[in-house]
């Protein structure tokens, strides 16, 4: 996923449009494509180049399967939300007319009638469609709408995971990056990473401290400077939003621009394998990642005024998102060889060799700082939220120590726990999206779909089609997404324990 676009499961991401013309393309561009894509050159160069456009093609498909899976069920939430918004004003009406004896019969009476009926009437006196995109309802909303209990506790466990994963994802990048850059500069040369130079974390930084020690000092100072924001309620603003989307695309820009030179003048190094299987796992986890979107859909699309061609543009905005991931990864497989590409692959350009001006290393050396470091707290404030709402009773309060202490604690010292242990980055990404992002983007929303098509044909009989309703309205394409999840599970469990078998 594009961690920049994480907007949460009740979050607060903000979407201004007039229409879903180029300003909701560049949206839902920006909100997939984030710093997940940096770690894909290398899973690339692992699995071969065959290998991988294969699967990222396959991959793009399935997420744009479930993105329209998802958008089905907003509309069928939203028509749910009008039809119980019109039985409550049906019942006040019929409370003022009866007397207060027949009060508690009446409004029983409405509830059973609006269970057992078709609701047509709510095309007469609402909008013209029922299914019309109007509330922002999130998905955890969504959740609590068409699943039981079991299945509402199971979508929350799956958002939780993956926002651990993400939050350990970025703990371990920033002080990662900072300790490439700053402990791979030579004497008075700040070159940062140079040609043919491979590193060990027991390697000199400064003096007697090694390169995982500093890497540690980092982590510490990044825990400590942002930490504390999870104790509080952090809302992301749209400068903030306009100014990390900026930095990500002139970085973006200025690779692949700067890989195709070196190809171009004869200089790429690159001579990736046309398959290598054993690296499919990561690559499986690391494309999923950076096709998450699903999670956000709500806070995007709701604010849009015209969605009649909404699925039409959804599938060029993927078109466009394929293109680029395969541009950025196949300029970066054949400028650099495989085994000295990075994990964040902006460290690539940190080099001497590559880039000769010094303010462009830095920046790229630099740029997931930046970026990640403005998003760590809002992330992390999301998950906070997410506990309180997996345990949060009716009606209940929580005592002042579990709200403001508890919750931010069991949100902060877990990934920050991982980050400490270890920073492959590219195997935290792959199996973050392996596992809570297979849950995310294929299982939740196939489970959603179905579960909102029973319920939209109980209340609404099925003479209203849904207008939003997915292309892929067969239940095949459920039981499809639902195999290929479990597969994804089976190979990439079966994968590691072979891994940790042979080591």
């Amino acid at each position: 996923m594009g961690p920049e676009g994480w907007v949460g499961v009740g979050g607060a991401g903000e979407v201004a449009q007039d229409g879903f013309g180029p300003v909701g393309l560049v949206y839902m561009f920006n909100l997939i494509v984030g710093t997940g894509a940096l770690t894909m050159p290398k899973a690339f160069a692992t699995a071969g180049w065959l290998v991988s456009l294969v699967l990222l093609v396959f991959l793009g498909f399935m997420s744009f399967v479930t993105t329209t899976f998802v958008i089905e069920a907003m509309a069928a939430a939203n028509a749910q939300l009008r039809w119980k918004r019109m039985e409550n004003l049906k019942e006040e009406e019929d409370d003022d007319s009866s007397t207060a004896s027949d009060s508690d019969v009446l409004i029983r009476d409405n509830y059973e009638r609006a269970e057992k009926r078709p609701i047509l009437s709510v095309q007469r006196r609402g909008s013209p469609n029922p299914f019309e995109i109007t509330d922002r309802v999130e998905m955890g909303q969504m959740a609590s709408m068409f699943f039981n209990k079991v299945g509402v506790n199971l979508f929350y466990f799956c958002i939780i995971v993956y926002l651990y994963g993400d939050l350990a994802i970025y703990a371990a990048a920033v002080p990662f990056s900072l300790m490439q850059v700053t402990c791979s500069a030579t004497g008075n040369d700040s070159c940062g990473v140079e040609a043919d130079t491979k590193y060990n974390d027991t390697d000199r930084c400064w003096g007697p401290l090694r390169r995982v020690d500093a890497y540690r000092i980092y982590l510490a100072i990044f825990t400590l400077l942002l930490g504390p924001f999870t104790f509080f309620d952090v809302q992301k603003t749209k400068y903030l939003q306009i100014l990390t989307s900026l930095m990500r695309w002139i970085a973006f820009a200025v690779m692949i621009v700067l890989a195709l030179v070196r190809i171009g003048h004869g200089q790429g190094e690159g001579h990736p394998p046309l398959a290598d299987f054993s690296g499919v796992r990561n690559l499986f986890g690391v494309c999923v990642y950076s096709f998450m979107c699903q999670h956000s859909l709500p806070s995007l699309i709701t604010p849009v005024s015209s969605k009649r061609h909404l699925t039409r543009l959804v599938f060029l905005d993927y078109v466009l998102i394929l293109a680029f991931y395969g541009l950025l990864s196949f300029t970066a497989i054949f400028c650099f060889r495989g085994d000295s590409l990075m994990d964040m692959y902006t460290l690539n350009f940190a080099r001497c060799d590559v880039v000769g001006l010094a303010a462009v290393r830095f920046f790229l050396g630099l740029f997931p700082v930046f970026t990640i470091s403005t998003n760590f707290p809002i992330i992390a404030v999301t998950l906070r939220n997410n506990w309180k709402t997996l345990f949060h009773r009716e009606g209940g309060t929580y005592p002042w120590v579990v709200d403001r202490v508890v919750f931010p604690t069991i949100t902060l010292v877990p990934p920050v726990l991982v980050a400490f242990c270890t920073h492959d980055l590219e195997s935290l990404v792959g199996i973050t999206g392996a596992y809570a992002g297979t849950g995310i983007q294929y299982v939740i929303p196939a489970f959603l779909v179905y579960h909102c098509r029973r319920d939209t044909q109980l209340a609404f009989g099925c003479g209203v089609s849904n207008k939003h309703r997915s292309p892929f309205r067969h239940t095949f394409w459920v039981g499809f997404v639902l195999l290929w999840a479990f597969s994804c599970f089976i190979f990439v469990t079966a994968n590691i324990v072979l891994s940790e078998t042979k080591l």
